[in-house]
């Protein structure tokens, strides 16, 4: 009883391998002339235009962006990817208002859930389209996305 439980089970493995050999046999023959392999970095596929890279800070020509220093995305983050740095400037007027002075990014520990974009209220960051993420020194992923000598772009709040 026993025994002709084990061989049917081999029977059934064989034929479920015979079964998958055909499949791969047909396509072998019969799909010489389509390309299967892409030479990767001489030909990059295109990515659809909801992919998540990495996070980045726009930035116009005036080397302006539009972070306001709030954290909002700090505190959205589930992982303490984003770290905010502000200062106080000082206005011609005496006031004092806080402003971004860095804003550092942890590529590393990112899952890129989007989680910060959305509360960005201010749309000053975005995902990229970026993922060729490979270093050799990982203290090279984590990045500070305002450019130097930036500054917020008049108007925004």
């Amino acid at each position: 009883m026993f025994i002709i439980k084990y061989i049917q089970e081999v029977f059934k493995g064989v034929k479920s391998l015979l079964t998958g050999m055909k499949l791969t046999g047909k396509y072998a023959l019969h799909h010489r002339k389509e390309k299967i392999t892409q030479q990767y970095p001489d030909t990059k596929q295109l990515l659809p235009e909801r992919f998540r890279g990495e996070v980045v800070m726009l930035h116009d020509e005036n080397n302006e962006h539009a972070c306001t220093g709030c954290t909002a995305c700090e505190l959205a983050c589930p992982n303490a990817t984003i770290k905010i740095i502000t200062k106080f400037d000082v206005s011609p007027e005496g006031k004092k208002k806080k402003a971004l002075d860095q804003f550092v990014y942890h590529l590393e520990l990112c899952t890129m859930c989007n989680l910060c974009i959305v509360a960005c209220p201010t749309d000053a960051i975005k995902m990229a389209q970026s993922f060729e993420h490979s270093v050799y020194d990982r203290n090279q992923l984590t990045k500070l996305l305002n450019k130097p000598g930036s500054k917020i772009r008049e108007g925004v709040e």
